[in-house]
This record gives C-alpha cells, sequence and structure tokens, in this order.
C-alpha cells in the first residue's frame, strides 16, 4: 500500500553513485553485436534479442564465431557461417560469400555482366533484386509503409532512415565534435568541416563545393538560370533565398531585427552589417596592400581600388572609365550633357 513519498538522503547517495557506475560501465561496453535487418548495434545478446522482437523476430540465432552478427532463422544463420569456411570463395579477389548463388552474383563485380534488364527503360543491372528496386521507379509501387505516419517507400533500407525520424536515433556520429546523424551521407558531408575537403569542383573556373547542392547552385552564375520566378512581377532568381527576400519588398515584412535598437531589416545579412557598422567598432576586413581596417566587405573593395587603380564604373557613351560613381556622373554631365548616373554600366 502507498502511504507517502518517503527519502532516505544517505540511500539516495548511494543510488546515484551506483547508477553513475552502471552509465559509466555501460558507455565503456562495445557494441558488438549487429541486428541485420535495420544495421542496429547492442551491446549484449539480450538486448539484440528485445530489439528484434520489434520487427517480429522472437529467436535470434548468434553466429559462433563472435563477429557479432545474429539472424533471425537458423537458415540465415546457416548461409552466413559459409563465410567463415571460405566455402565460397572468390579466386579472383579472395573475398568470402554465403552461398554459390551469392557467389555467382558476387563475381559480375569482376565480369561487369548484368544480365537483368529493364523492359521499360533498357537499364542493366546484376542482381534480379535491383532490378525489382529499379521497377518501383516506374511503377510507383512503395510496398514499405510506415506503421506511425502516411509515408510508404520502395526500399526498406529508405524506411529504415525514416523511422529514425520518429524515434530521434542518431547512430552516425562524429569522432571529432558531438555531432550525431541520422543518415550516414550527412555525416560524410559534415566530415568535410573538419577535412576542408571540397570535392565537387566547378569545371568553368576554379571554385570547389563541399556538398553537391552547393556546386549546382553555384552553376547557375555561369548558365544565367533563374528557376525561382516570382508570380507577381516580372523577377526572378538562381536561389530560393533570393526569392524569399524580394517577397518581402512586396510584403513589406522585415523579420531581422536589431536587439541594440529599433531598426528591423528583411535580410539577415543587412541586420549583421548594420550591428558591425552601427553598434560595434570591430573591423574584421583587412586590406593585404596597406593594412588598413574596414568594417565592411564593400568598403574594403572600394579602398582596394586604390592601390588597384581599378575602375569598375564605364560610360556607355565613349571608353571612359572613372573609379567612383560620382566621377561618372560629372563626366557624363559635362561630356555628354546627360545627368543619369544610373544607365553607367559597371563591369
Amino acid at each position: 500500500m502507498f502511504i507517502g513519498d518517503f527519502t532516505c538522503a544517505e540511500t539516495e547517495s548511494w543510488f546515484q553513485k551506483e547508477s553513475l557506475k552502471v552509465g559509466s560501465r555501460q558507455q565503456r561496453r562495445e557494441k558488438k553485436y549487429l541486428y541485420t535487418v535495420c544495421d542496429k548495434q547492442f551491446t549484449s545478446e539480450r538486448e539484440l534479442t528485445a530489439h528484434g522482437k520489434t520487427h517480429g523476430a522472437y529467436q535470434l540465432f548468434p553466429c559462433s564465431q563472435l563477429c557479432g552478427k545474429c539472424f533471425s532463422s537458423r537458415s540465415g544463420l546457416r548461409i552466413h557461417m559459409n563465410i567463415h569456411t571460405s566455402k565460397h570463395k572468390c579466386t579472383e579477389c579472395g573475398k568470402c560469400c554465403g552461398s554459390s548463388k551469392d557467389l555467382a552474383t558476387y563475381r559480375r563485380s569482376h565480369s561487369g555482366e548484368k544480365p537483368f534488364e529493364c523492359s521499360v527503360c533498357n537499364k542493366r543491372f546484376t542482381t534480379s533484386g535491383a532490378l525489382v528496386r529499379h521497377s518501383r521507379i516506374h511503377s510507383g509501387d512503395k510496398p514499405y509503409k510506415c506503421r506511425m505516419c502516411d509515408k510508404a517507400f520502395s526500399e526498406t533500407g529508405n524506411l529504415n532512415r525514416h523511422m529514425r525520424v520518429h524515434t530521434g536515433d542518431k547512430p552516425y556520429k562524429c569522432h571529432m565534435c558531438d555531432k550525431a546523424f541520422s543518415v550516414s551521407g550527412h555525416l560524410n558531408t559534415h566530415m568535410r568541416v573538419h577535412t576542408g575537403n571540397k570535392p565537387y569542383k566547378c569545371h568553368m573556373c576554379d571554385k570547389a563545393f563541399s556538398v553537391s547542392g552547393d556546386l549546382n547552385t553555384h552553376m547557375r552564375v555561369h548558365t544565367g538560370d533563374k528557376p525561382y520566378k516570382f508570380y507577381m512581377c516580372d523577377k526572378a532568381f538562381s536561389q530560393s533565398g533570393g526569392l524569399n527576400s524580394h517577397i518581402r519588398v512586396h510584403t513589406g515584412d522585415k523579420p531581422y531585427k536589431c536587439s541594440l535598437c529599433n531598426k528591423s531589416f528583411s535580410r539577415s545579412g543587412n541586420l549583421q552589417s548594420h550591428k558591425r557598422y552601427v553598434h560595434s567598432n570591430r573591423r574584421p576586413y583587412q586590406c593585404y596592400f596597406c593594412d588598413k581596417m574596414f568594417k565592411t566587405s564593400d568598403k574594403l573593395k572600394q579602398h582596394v581600388r586604390i592601390h588597384t587603380d581599378t575602375k569598375p564604373c564605364s560610360c556607355r557613351h565613349c571608353s571612359d572609365r572613372f573609379m567612383w560613381p560620382h566621377q561618372l556622373q560629372k563626366h557624363l554631365l559635362e561630356s555628354h550633357n546627360e545627368d543619369i548616373c544610373s544607365l553607367a554600366t559597371k563591369v
């Protein structure tokens, strides 16, 4: 019978210490048991068996060779054991397979043979399973349904990854910082932050990017493609962010508010520039000719013209060029009797 909530300071302290000990022991334990259906790992066979029940597997058969793998059927384990006995071994590279059928399939990776052809697009595959999965692109079939929402997928792997949205599981951890990810590809992309690797190179200039999407966006600089069009005017943009910023011109929305004064801005970059230029004495932009410091990159660019003698303001009537817009305006007025500096072209 429950009669109240009584706590003893001594026993509570003891339980806290013991739980800390258990926690530290669990952290040190290696996760060597792999559930092959979803690739999740566990520290004990008991945890593995319990997890298997979530997939409908009520008995698991662990590998006796201590490789950590377990299977939901004896036949699956028996096929797996052939890998350890080297019964079905590739003569070209030494890889061991679980069955003669698996070996025959694997050998196609060396021969390049692709006997399974799609009847719709004529694409060829090394395995019948790969053809079946590809066929779902044409049929739209998505047989793997999420039991927690209405989403469905064409492959089991995609469903397993999706389930992490519901469970919050992030099994792919960065060993250089405390970030974790639900998808291995996201971890690979993140690692480039640490390594500085930029494998996606533009073939039209010397720029490189760590993410393929950034390269695709950059290519629009060269192609002039502007797929993001605004329905209320004829403006178009190469990036969705540019379109979102432009929409605020029409709506008047200024969601970026300065915490130091009452000013608001339609773009986050404008807010950062405002804080740096008005509220801060920090000058992060340094001239590499004379070491002079500036608050904004635009001010630095203007200053560098003094050293390089760059004259980006060109007259549309003659070949004269000028360093500053007001010089061009004076030239237009005096030489061409024109006082519209906006007609000048910057190059």
